[in-house]
Order: structure tokens, then C-alpha cells, then sequence
């Protein structure tokens, strides 16, 4: 039965081209940037080198120190902490095998012969490089005795060395960077800007930056990273540091009216969407349902404008099949039958416009990795994009097809037989 639909679908379609044309033309465009917005996510937050232990990370991305000043009033301290709340309170984690601290990076100008590198460099521990498995193409990461002795060495992204020094092996040289110079001991592969947390051009031990206030107080501009060890329960985790925190003495945040302070560690997903508006700072539980349902609403009112012009493409095409319905359904033929034949009918269109939507999907991708808008970005339709993107336009073509077939199969026989008017 399956194969004389499949047939059949490929004879309908062929014989009306424009219909066929118009409503490929729709779902290719509609999955292209389904595709496009799925492929970034994909490459923003799914487990992959040098974020590839996932499964066993925390990040606290975010803080917060607020307190109630009455008549509706709130005092807030936002949005990173320092490293004295990580050493007081993070250290010996129940279930933590590394701690580690960090900064965002920051752009720095260096000055080569003349000419001007601009840079995105970030401040970090020995531990960074143990949680994170970069790929490391000279030399090594600097260590957590360089940190502790604020030694002057710094790690390039591949791109970097080319830029600082050409094809030349970059190891044992220096460069200065944020008025200060660095001795280079490793060049590590380029990671995308997507990637929040390892990305950066440039990396450096943290005790060697000359403003040192954060570093003694509990708000500042650090984030942390935990990674758990193996079968480590990541709700305990959380729960326990936030215990911690709940605790924190009035007298140690950062000025008076304060009185609780927020910075929950949590998977890098409810990290990023903690610092989305939708976002309540304050509450330590996760805010990823905040975010999912915002994207859902929007793909929703995205896929339903060209979902209802493609309904009204079907309901046309259909019936103007009427009088082949009239005479199947006189003959016999159930309405089950008819459902399933056009609902099928339109699934083939689907997945027929869905793999142009993936063509130009990949092409679209391929675009943007070349234009470098993204830094180091390795856009690509993975195994999982392309499974979403064969999801997603079947999807489609349920949504699309149900409605049409379900109400040509209402027509009475000599009701098609007149072209489907009452």
C-alpha cells in the first residue's frame, strides 16, 4: 500500500509543476532557517572538544547580591563574583573533582612593526586547562604553580601566532599584550566564539592582572567551572553551594542594604540563559525553561505564517482533485484511505523540500564560516542537525497535510464529483 502511494505522490506532484514549485520553494526557505538557527545552537551548546565532559560540568556564570530597601525598592550588585566567593565557598564541594576560576575575555591591542593586533584575551587558573581537552599544536598550557607565581607566560590560538609571527614556531618568544609582555608557552587550536567559555585568542594566568580587587572580594568580574567526578550527582552539587551561599554573612557583601547573594553553578545551557532578560537573577533554580519557552513561541509563530499558506496551497491542489475523489469514494474507498494517501502525498513534498532547505542550508553555512562574522566558527549539518532537519520537515508536512486531507475526505461522493461545491 505504502509503495502505490509513494508512486502515486510522485505522478500528482509532477502533474501540477507550479503548485509543486511554490510550495517547495516555501518549505525550503522555512527549513533554511530552521536549519541555519538549529546548526548554531548545535555549535553553541552541544558537548564537543574542548567543552566535550558536559556531562559533568557546572559553570557559575552569573551573580548577583541584592537586598530590600522597603516600599517595594530592591538594591542589586550584579553580575559576576569574585574569587575569594569561590575559595570560601566552592572549594571541597562535595562531589567536585576541579575548581576552577576565570575571566570574560576582553580586547587588548598589541603593536608588531607597526602594526596594529587586536586580540580577545582571557584571565585564567592552571585548572581551566584540565577541565577543558584542548587541542594543543606547540608547547603546553601554562601551569598552576605559573599561576600562583604570577608568572609572565601566555597560550595563542592558532590564528594568533600566525598573526604575531607568522609561520615561525611560536615558543620561548614573547609579545605584549594589555601593556604587558608575555612569554608564549603553547599554542592550542582555534575555538569558536560560540563557545563562551574556552573562546579567546589569548589566555594568561589571572594573578597577573594589576587590578587585583576582585580577587579579595566576593562580587567581581570572575566565573567558575566545576568539573564532578565520576557518578557525582550534579543536583547535589548545586544544591549544596547554594546552601553555602544562603549563609553568607550580611557583613561580607559588597555595601549595606545587601542581604543575600546568587550564583548558582549549573549546566552551560541555564548559564547562558541566565543572563537572558527573560531571566530572574535573583532565584537560584534554573532559568533554561525561561528560554526554551521564549525560542519555542518564536519558531512557533515562525513555521505557523508559511504553514497556513502552504495549508491554503494543499486545500487548492486537493480540490481540484475532486472529482477523483468523488469516483474513488463511490467506488469504495474509505476516507482513511484518502487521509492517508494525501497526507503522504504531502510528507514526500516536505522531505522533498526539505533536502533542498539542507543544500542550501549547508551552503548558507559554509558562507558564514568564510566570512569570519563568527570567529573560528566550523559551522556544519552534523549527524544531529540533520536528524532535526529530516524531524522538522516531517513535522511540517504533518501539519500541513492533516488539515486538507481531513476535510476533502468529508466531501460527499456526488458533492465531488461536481468539483467539491455544496
Amino acid at each position: 500500500m505504502l509503495t502505490h502511494y509513494l508512486r502515486l505522490s510522485l505522478k500528482v506532484l509532477r502533474r501540477r509543476p507550479f503548485f509543486t514549485f511554490i510550495s517547495m520553494v516555501g518549505i525550503s526557505l522555512t527549513l533554511l532557517v530552521l536549519m541555519v538557527a538549529t546548526a548554531l545552537m548545535d555549535h553553541s551548546w552541544a558537548p564537543m572538544a574542548p567543552e566535550s565532559r558536559q556531562n559533568r560540568t557546572l559553570i557559575s556564570g552569573a551573580a548577583m547580591a541584592y537586598g530590600s530597601l522597603g516600599n517595594g525598592l530592591i538594591s542589586a550588585w550584579c553580575c559576576n563574583a569574585g574569587v575569594a566567593l569561590f575559595d570560601r565557598y566552592a572549594r571541597e564541594l562535595p562531589g567536585v573533582e576541579i575548581l576552577s576560576v576565570y575571566k570574560d575575555t576582553r580586547q587588548v591591542d598589541s603593536y608588531v612593526n607597526g602594526r596594529k593586533i587586536s586580540s580577545q584575551m582571557r584571565r585564567t587558573d592552571g585548572e581551566y586547562w584540565r577541565i577543558l581537552d584542548f587541542t594543543v599544536l606547540e608547547g603546553r598550557p601554562f601551569t598552576v604553580d605559573e599561576v600562583s607565581r604570577a608568572e609572565p607566560v601566555a597560550v595563542l590560538n592558532r590564528t594568533t601566532r600566525e598573526r604575531f609571527f607568522g609561520s615561525a614556531e611560536a615558543i620561548g618568544r614573547t609579545i605584549e599584550a594589555d601593556s604587558q609582555r608575555f612569554r608564549v608557552v603553547g599554542v592550542v587550536e582555534d575555538v569558536s566564539s560560540l563557545r563562551d567559555v574556552p573562546y579567546a585568542d589569548i589566555w594568561v594566568p589571572y594573578t597577573t592582572e594589576q587590578l587585583r580587587a576582585d580577587r579579595t572580594a566576593l562580587m567581581g568580574d570572575f566565573q567558575a567551572m566545576v568539573l564532578a567526578a565520576p557518578g557525582a550527582d550534579l543536583d547535589e552539587i548545586r544544591d549544596e553551594f547554594n546552601a553555602r551561599t544562603a549563609r553568607i554573612p550580611v557583613s561580607e557583601l559588597p555595601f549595606k542594604g545587601l542581604t543575600t547573594l546568587v550564583a548558582p553553578f549549573e549546566t552551560k545551557f541555564n548559564a547562558y540563559a541566565r543572563n537572558f532578560a527573560t531571566s530572574d537573577r535573583t532565584d537560584p533554580a534554573p532559568q533554561g525553561w525561561r528560554v526554551v519557552a521564549m525560542f519555542g513561541a518564536v519558531a512557533v509563530l515562525f513555521v505557523l505564517l508559511p504553514t497556513i499558506n502552504l495549508v491554503n496551497v494543499n486545500v487548492s491542489r486537493i480540490m481540484e482533485r475532486a472529482p477523483e475523489i468523488g469516483v474513488r469514494k463511490a467506488f469504495g474507498a474509505s476516507s482513511r484511505t484518502l487521509v492517508g494517501q494525501f497526507v503522504v502525498e504531502n510528507i514526500i513534498l516536505t522531505l522533498a523540500g526539505g533536502l533542498v532547505g539542507l543544500a542550501l542550508s549547508s551552503a548558507v553555512l559554509e558562507a558564514l564560516n568564510r566570512s569570519g562574522v563568527i570567529p573560528y566558527a566550523r559551522l556544519g549539518l552534523n549527524i544531529r542537525v540533520f536528524i532535526y532537519g529530516v524531524l522538522l520537515a516531517a513535522v511540517f508536512g504533518l501539519m500541513s497535510g492533516v488539515y486538507p486531507a481531513w476535510r476533502m475526505s468529508r466531501l460527499h461522493p456526488a458533492d465531488a464529483l461536481r468539483g467539491g461545491r455544496r
